[in-house]
């Protein structure tokens, strides 16, 4: 079993003003947030007890069926890949609300017990009351939120293409997270069956299977959540999510991908892997050669300052219009392939 407590704590802001977030998302690290969400009363239900918290959430219910996930005990509440990556080892579908919370907290304690939750919820189509009764104080009003109910769930690691805050309204909850470029380290699965997931059980990882793990631990932290913190995760972080108790409730923002069209990261990657991924050695070093100097410019510096700015063109800054004649050119290319 890995001891996951002696691993660096995350950083902790407390009573954080919009402004002090601003410069917390520019700093692309983890942090606990404490006193954001104060002010909700939907904290108080959730502190007080399970009965009490679904009540509350009961009571804003509109009807809209709401997607369902059960997992058998057998799996310990480990939501995994099934054996063969193509599944994940739990069930999904549609589910009234009120019924489904109903359950959960019959489940309570239950010996042999299916592990089951209501995840990604869209509060604002499902429980809209609940936005007006408890705002974020951090973002503006058009990023909504979403709701997670279950037991004690282990959420395998993975990461987002947004920033998120996940606020934790009832049981406790331990994030353990990795550096976005520790991937290699944390031998994720198949990318088309998404979200794509680490195979590595990081409370008892077998290192002799996956021996480059220990690299991604030595960068790995770790923060543990009470009811009424918060965690900012910048985008593309990894983590893994761990309900301590056996009822947990929280509410995540998702926000920051907002790149439309030519302009979406991953769809650059997946065509890079198409382009790419497969020319012989030498083309390889070059492009990615080409990529460290003018895209990632990793030497430090202005790759291009030796040339007259008004003929560095799409190495340089790139105006509006140059933009536009750029993706221009680009659906052109790719409607001839």
């Amino acid at each position: 079993m890995q001891d996951l407590n002696a691993l660096p704590r995350v950083a902790v802001r407390e009573s954080i003003s919009p402004q002090d977030f601003a410069a917390v998302v520019a700093g692309e690290t983890p942090v606990v947030l404490k006193g954001t969400i104060d002010h909700w009363p939907a904290l108080g239900a959730g502190r007080d007890s399970p009965a009490r918290m679904n009540a509350y959430l009961k009571s804003m219910d509109i009807g809209a069926p709401a997607s369902v996930m059960e997992a058998p005990a057998s799996t310990n509440g480990w939501y995994f890949y099934a054996p063969d990556m193509r599944e994940f080892n739990f069930s999904k579908r549609q589910g009234g609300i009120r019924e489904t919370l109903d359950r959960i907290e019959q489940l309570i304690g239950q010996p042999n017990a299916p592990f089951l939750a209501i995840q990604m919820l869209p509060i604002l189509s499902h429980l809209p009351e609940f936005m007006r009764q408890n705002p974020s104080t951090l973002l503006p009003g058009h990023v909504i939120p979403r709701l997670w109910v279950g037991g004690p769930l282990r959420t395998q690691t993975h990461n987002d293409r947004d920033h998120n805050i996940a606020c934790v309204l009832a049981g406790r909850r331990r994030f353990l997270l990795f550096p976005p470029e520790q991937v290699a380290n944390l031998y994720v699965g198949p990318l088309d069956n998404p979200p794509p997931l680490s195979l590595v059980n990081p409370e008892a990882p077998d290192i002799d299977r996956f021996p480059k793990f220990r690299d991604a631990l030595n960068h790995a932290s770790v923060a543990y959540l009470e009811p009424g913190d918060a965690l900012f995760i910048p985008k593309y972080w990894w983590h893994h999510v761990t309900s301590l108790d056996p009822y947990n409730v929280l509410v995540n923002y998702w926000w920051g991908d907002t790149a439309t069209g030519l302009e979406r990261a991953n769809d650059c990657f997946l065509t890079a892997l198409l382009a790419l991924k497969d020319l012989p050695p030498g083309e390889r070093a070059y492009w990615k050669a080409m990529f460290d100097a003018y895209v990632f410019r990793s030497e430090g510096g202005n790759p291009v300052a030796h040339i007259p700015p008004h003929l560095q063109s799409t190495l340089g800054t790139m105006s509006p219009s140059l933009r536009a004649r750029l993706k221009q050119q680009l659906k052109m290319a790719f409607l001839k392939s």
